[in-house]
C-alpha cells in the first residue's frame, strides 16, 4: 500500500494531462450516437421551418447506417473465430510478473502483448515488454506487481503508443488494480474482483460444488480455536486430516494433521483465519482440469496429473510443482467423470455470476477410484501453459481464446457438445510435462550466474547445457530436450521458495507409481547446477518473513 501511495501521484499527473480514459469515450461514443441523434430530434430548427424537416430526414439516414456498422456478424464455427482474432485490432496485454501462464497466445491473437516485471527472455522475445525498475515498497502479491507496472509511466506510455481500445488479462488482480485500468481507459476482461475473489475461497467452493452436484472429500467447515475443537470438528472423519485455509496458493495453507504435535507446529496459521476446511486424508492422486464457462456452455480441456510435494521441486508439503498430459494419465471413466464434473461446475458458476476460464483441481481416491473435488481457481494457473499448448489446441484454438471470445461481446454460436467431444478424444492429447523449480534449501543468498531462457540438452551422462534461443516450447524436438522459463535472474535474492524457473519437456515427468523419474530428477539438478550464488554480506542480512508468494 505505501508504494501505491507513493507511486500514484506521478501516474495521476500525466493522466490528468493526457487524459486518455476521457478522450477515447469521446471519440468511441458508438453507445452515445442515440443520444446525440435525440438532441437534433429536439429540433427547435424544426419547429420552426417544414424545410429543416426534409434537411433532418436525410440526416437521419447516415445515423441509421452508423447505428447498424456495430452490429458484428455471429461467429459460427472455429475457422471464423481464428479469422476474427487473427485481425483484432484492439491491443490486449497480459499483465503480470511473467508470460508463463498464457505463452504462446501471442500467436493466435494479433496485437496481444505482455507486459511483465521479470524479462525471462533477455529483451529477445518480440511482443514482451518489461519497463526500467524504478523504486518500490517490497511486493507481498501478484496484485503488488500489478499495480506497480500500471503505474509505471513506461507502460503508461506504451499503452497509449498502442491506440485502439486497450484491454487487459491478469492471473491475479484486486479493487486496486481494477482502479488504475479505469483511470487508464483499460477495459479488464475478467469477471469483477470481488466476485472472483469470493469463488478463490476453498469454502465457497465447497458450497458451489455442492449446488452443482459435485462432490468433495468428506469434510466438515469451522472455525477452530483450540485442538479440542478440532478434535469435535473431525470425530466423523478419523484421526488422519487435511486442514485449509480459505485462501493460499501451491501448499502455502494446507496442513496435515495426525496428532496434536502436528497441530501445535501449525497453531498459528489455523487459530484466526476464519472458516477452516477439515478434510478426511484420503490416498489419492491429484489432477487437474481447466475450463472456460460461457454463454453456449462450459468448454473443457483435458485431464492432467499433477506433481505435489517433491522435495527435489518444493520445499512445500502438498504444493503443487508440475503437471503431467499423456492420454493413458487416467482410465476413460475417471476423465469422463471429471470431465462431466467439470461441465456442471462451469454452468454452476455461470449462475453465480461468474465466466470465462477457472480451473478445478480434482483428487482421485486409490482405493476406490471416486473422483473428489479440491478446489476451484477463478481463473488461468500454472496448468495453463500445457492447457493452451494439448495437440487439440493446435486443431481448433487454444482454451482461453475462448475466455477472450467471451469477453469481446462478439456473438457466437458454437456446438459446445461437440467440441467438448472431438477434446475428450485421447488421439488429441499428446505427452509433456512442466516442473516448477524452486531453491529448496533453508538459506538467503544472491544470485551471481542464471542458466538463460531457450532449449536446453541433456548429454548420455545426465548434464544438461545450453544449446540455443528460442521463446517457443514447441520447439523441443525429442525428451532429450526441454525448454526453460528463467525466473529469477543474476542479481535475485534465493530463498527457500523461491521460483527459479520452469521447465517443459516431452514425455513424462513420473512414473507409474507418481514418483519422479531418474530423468526428471536430471533435468532438475542440471537446471540447478547452473545456478550460481555468493553469501550476503554481513551488514546487508536481511529478514524474509515468508517471502514466497506464487508469482505463477
Amino acid at each position: 500500500m505505501a508504494r501505491a501511495t507513493t507511486a500514484k501521484p506521478a501516474v495521476k499527473k500525466p493522466a490528468a494531462k493526457k487524459a486518455p480514459a476521457k478522450k477515447a469515450p469521446a471519440k468511441k461514443a458508438p453507445t452515445k450516437k442515440s443520444v446525440a441523434a435525440k438532441k437534433p430530434a429536439a429540433k427547435k430548427p424544426v419547429a420552426r421551418k417544414a424545410p429543416v424537416k426534409k434537411v433532418a430526414a436525410k440526416k437521419a439516414a447516415p445515423k441509421k447506417a452508423a447505428a447498424r456498422k456495430p452490429r458484428a456478424k455471429k461467429l459460427k464455427n472455429i475457422s471464423e473465430i481464428r479469422r476474427f482474432f487473427h485481425r483484432n485490432e484492439d491491443p490486449i496485454f497480459f499483465i503480470s510478473a511473467t508470460n508463463f501462464n498464457l505463452l504462446g497466445l501471442d500467436e493466435w491473437c494479433k496485437n496481444f502483448k505482455y507486459i511483465n516485471y521479470i524479462d525471462c527472455y533477455d529483451g529477445r522475445h518480440p511482443n514482451v515488454f518489461v519497463p526500467n525498475e524504478h523504486a518500490h515498497a517490497e511486493f507481498e502479491s501478484i496484485e503488488d506487481i500489478n499495480a506497480y507496472l500500471l503505474e509505471h509511466k513506461e507502460v503508461i506510455d506504451m499503452i497509449k503508443s498502442k491506440g485502439g481500445k486497450p484491454k487487459a488479462v491478469f492471473l491475479m488482480f484486486d479493487a486496486r488494480v481494477e482502479k488504475l485500468c479505469k483511470e487508464l481507459g483499460i477495459e479488464v476482461w475478467f469477471p469483477k474482483a470481488a466476485l472472483r475473489e469470493a469463488i478463490d475461497d476453498k469454502i465457497e467452493t465447497v458450497r458451489i460444488g455442492n449446488k452443482a452436484g459435485v462432490p468433495s472429500v468428506p469434510n466438515t467447515l469451522g472455525e477452530i480455536d483450540s485442538w479440542e475443537t478440532l478434535k469435535k470438528m473431525s470425530k466423523n472423519l478419523g484421526n488422519d486430516l487435511v486442514l485449509q485455509s480459505a485462501f493460499g496458493d501451491s501448499g502455502h495453507t494446507t496442513f496435515f494433521i495426525k496428532s496434536e504435535r502436528d497441530y501445535r507446529r501449525h497453531e498459528h496459521d489455523i487459530v484466526g483465519q476464519g472458516e477452516i476446511k477439515v478434510m478426511k486424508r484420503i490416498d489419492c492422486r491429484g489432477s487437474a482440469i481447466e475450463a472456460c464457462a460461457t454463454s453456449k456452455g462450459t468448454i473443457v480441456g483435458p485431464l492432467m496429473t499433477e506433481l505435489v510435494g517433491f522435495k527435489e521441486l518444493t520445499p512445500y508439503r502438498g504444493g503443487w510443482c508440475g503437471n503431467e498430459i499423456f492420454s493413458t494419465a487416467f482410465d476413460e471413466k475417471i476423465r469422463k467423470k471429471a470431465r462431466e464434473y467439470t461441465f456442471k461446475f462451469g454452468n454452476q458458476l455461470v449462475k453465480e455470476g461468474y465466466r470465462g476460464y477457472f480451473e478445478l483441481d480434482f483428487l482421485i481416491d486409490q482405493k476406490d477410484g471416486e473422483i473428489y473435488l479440491g478446489e476451484c481457481n477463478p481463473r488461468v494457473t500454472g496448468a495453463s501453459s500445457m492447457t493452451n499448448h494439448a495437440a487439440f489446441a493446435h486443431a481448433d484454438a487454444p482454451l482461453f481464446l475462448f475466455h477472450l471470445l467471451e469477453f469481446s461481446g462478439i456473438p457466437f454460436d458454437i456446438d459446445v457438445n461437440e467440441l467438448n467431444n472431438r477434446w475428450a478424444d485421447a488421439d488429441n492429447i499428446d505427452s509433456w510435462c512442466q516442473m516448477v523449480i524452486k531453491h529448496t534449501d533453508d538459506n538467503v543468498d544472491i544470485i551471481t550466474e542464471a542458466p538463460e531462457s531457450g532449449i536446453w540438452h541433456m548429454n548420455k551422462d545426465g548434464s544438461v547445457e545450453y544449446n540455443r534461443f528460442d521463446y517457443h516450447r514447441r520447439a523441443v524436438e525429442s525428451e532429450q530436450e526441454a525448454f526453460y522459463l528463467r525466473i529469477s535472474n543474476a542479481g535475485d535474492y534465493r530463498y527457500e521458495g523461491a521460483d527459479l524457473g520452469i521447465l517443459i519437456t516431452r514425455g513424462r515427468a513420473m512414473n507409474d507409481k507418481f514418483k519422479l523419474t531418474k530423468r526428471s530428477k536430471q533435468w532438475i539438478d542440471g537446471i540447478k547446477a547452473h545456478y550460481k550464488a555468493k553469501p550476503l554480506p554481513k551488514a546487508q542480512a536481511v529478514e524474509m518473513s515468508d517471502p514466497a508468494f506464487k508469482i505463477l
